[in-house]
């Protein structure tokens, strides 16, 4: 039987041990780079000295990891669905890795920036395709149950990251990079040991070069000018020709998209109404959720006084509750699908930063931990059940765009909120005192007009519940999702046509 007979059909999902075993490589890949992002924050008061960094810069070293990861995993997700999941993590592994080792040596806040870029190809093959090589190993009836694992371990990580950065820092802050490397070498083994592919997908494939192009152009132009408008201003030169360039190499994309007939992105995932609602349910939840910690952050240490460390671990509350709950929501998801859960869990969002937007200089810790406590909750509730409905609707063969988009959808939400959140609190303080708290390197509210930052703060939770309640109206509106209805959908998928397309099916139960 030829490669193009056998597309996208199951070789040995859910066979034996190897699913989990599959799920242990995902999940130390997601504990690593997790672990790789929140311990940073902690560190980068001293790396700004060690390097003598500009304020600039350290946007850069943060934000840049996070835009280049946006607009690579779906090429990337593309690539898996034609050469398969392994190699390219076990690359990931490596590279990632790599990245950590040479940013530890970094001698200037440009070379870091550099390497930091090393680290996002690292990280970019890892996310593209760990969604996918946990949903080709489990059977459609536990794959919440492993979504919810891989969600556990990422909230453990962002749990210890702030308590592990500190004392990492203690060392020195090259050691918060160099850390990742043994974990990196045993991650690369271990997936390499370990990992196979277990579907096998058509042949006489090809990338689709322009698409990719315009795609990473246009997404990073407007992520750029997201990121970075609240601190040069949203209306200089620069960052109206980068809006231009941006919106014009979209509309190419979208152009050749509809025209190619092995697109990078099948624009037919937003032509399924589960999937069009998963993705914009997540996109939101993104938007609403993403600045929530950097702002909590800048509360605690600006406002309430506590050192860096102090400030991370304040926000284990939401953390904690995101471990608890995530688990259980996936596996609750197998059973009863995902639209309820998923409503369910923005909605509890919505409370949880409603609770927020009553934040004071003096609010007592346990009332600040309840509520973050509650927002946490919500995300556990979403993010598995609603990743279960995303990676049960395609065809095997489409899983590793399906996965990707999944995470750019998150990641550009995130970059949105963060945007939004710094613009809504930029006038409050001085230039010298958001780059104190941006780095870590102020304690305490000297140039901070603290009645207008918490009117600040209001605002942005407030906007972040509005957001909230739109994405569960969205998340109701995608019709029942049944994994056992999926998989049957699946099965009849298994022979599509040239471009893969997505099944299309409205996921009725």
């Amino acid at each position: 039987m030829g490669r193009s007979e056998a597309a996208s059909r199951p070789a040995a999902a859910g066979s034996g041990s190897y699913k989990w075993v599959a799920l242990s490589c995902t999940s130390l890949g997601a504990l690593l780079s997790v672990l790789n992002s929140t311990t940073l924050i902690i560190a980068l008061p001293e790396v700004m000295k060690g390097l003598q960094a500009s304020f600039e810069e350290v946007v850069w070293v943060l934000m840049g990891y996070m835009l280049a990861i946006t607009v690579l995993v779906p090429s990337i997700g593309r690539v898996a669905d034609m050469a398969g999941r392994k190699k390219l993590y076990v690359a990931g592994f490596a590279v990632f890795t790599a990245g950590s080792l040479v940013s530890g040596l970094a001698q200037s806040g440009a070379q870091l920036i550099v390497f930091r870029l090393v680290q996002a190809v690292g990280g970019s093959l890892m996310l593209a395709n760990s969604t996918a090589i946990v949903t080709d190993a489990f059977p459609r009836g536990e794959l919440g149950k492993a979504l919810g694992v891989n969600a556990m371990v990422i909230s453990v990580a962002s749990l210890l990251g702030p308590i592990l950065g500190g004392y990492l820092t203690e060392l020195g802050w090259r050691w918060v990079f160099w850390f990742n490397v043994p974990l990196g070498v045993v991650g690369t083994w271990w997936a390499a040991a370990q990992l196979r592919e277990v579907v096998r997908l058509p042949g006489g494939q090809r990338f689709d070069w322009p698409g990719a192009m315009t795609f990473v152009l246009g997404l990073l132009g407007i992520l750029v000018v997201l990121s970075f408008g609240p601190l040069v201003g949203w209306l200089q030169p620069a960052m109206l020709g980068l809006d231009a360039v941006s919106i014009a190499a979209l509309a190419a994309f979208v152009w050749w998209e509809r025209r190619f007939d092995q697109p990078m992105l099948d624009l037919s995932l937003f032509r399924n109404r589960l999937l069009a609602a998963a993705y914009v349910s997540n996109l939101l939840n993104g938007v609403a959720r993403g600045a929530v910690t950097l702002l909590l952050v800048f509360y605690f240490q600006g406002i309430r006084g506590y050192d860096p460390v102090k400030a991370g671990v304040m926000l284990s509350p939401m953390a904690a509750a995101m471990m608890a709950v995530a688990p259980v929501s996936g596996a609750l998801s197998d059973r009863y699908g995902s639209r309820e859960l998923s409503s369910i869990g923005l909605l509890a969002s919505a409370v949880g930063l409603w609770g927020l937007t009553r934040i004071q200089p003096g609010t007592g810790l346990w009332t600040l931990g309840l509520w973050m406590a509650v927002v946490g909750a919500g995300s556990g509730f979403f993010n598995s059940p609603n990743t279960n409905a995303i990676m049960s609707a395609v065809a095997p063969g489409r899983r590793g765009i399906a996965g990707a988009t999944r995470t750019m959808m998150m990641n550009a939400g995130s970059v949105i909120s963060m945007a939004l959140g710094l613009s809504a609190i930029i006038s409050t303080m001085t230039p010298e005192a958001l780059a104190g708290l941006f780095a870590g390197t102020q304690v305490g509210s000297q140039g901070i007009a603290i009645g207008q930052f918490i009117e600040a703060l209001h605002f942005t939770f407030w906007v972040s519940v509005a957001i909230s309640v739109l994405a569960a109206v969205l998340s109701l509106m995608r019709g029942k999702h049944s994994p056992a209805t999926a998989t049957g959908q699946q099965e009849a998928a298994a022979t599509p046509g040239p471009a893969q397309r997505v099944v299309e099916s409205s996921g009725g139960k």
